[in-house]
């Protein structure tokens, strides 16, 4: 079984590709702190595509949507009654011994 990654093991891995990327050539662009990843930082934020200002609809609440549905659902019918199998009982003796079985309904 291959023991578990530990944070120590995912740090070292990590420094190891950067050292290994920048040993071959690669360079980091440091960015200035404050600059936004937003094309634009001027104005608003756009709008989430979920949360776009249009025209609102009706609202059905679901209070009276889940009682009809509970309304028109049909009762369960119960199991059908298997009949009860008959038993196979040990008979003992006086003296706890097994003496016989029966049949017991």
């Amino acid at each position: 079984m291959k023991p578990p990654t530990t944070k120590a093991d995912l740090r070292r891995e990590l420094d190891r590709q950067v050292s290994e990327y920048l040993r071959g050539g690669g360079q980091v662009q440091e960015v200035p702190r404050g600059i936004s990843g937003r094309d634009s930082a001027e104005g608003p934020l756009p709008q989430a595509p979920l949360m776009s200002g249009g025209e609102r609809g009706d609202r059905t609440y679901l209070v009276d949507v889940i009682a009809a549905i509970e309304a028109r659902r049909k009762p369960a019918a119960p199991p059908p009654k298997r009949p009860r199998r008959p038993q196979k009982k040990l008979i003992y003796d006086d003296f706890g011994e097994p003496l016989r079985w029966t049949w017991e309904d």
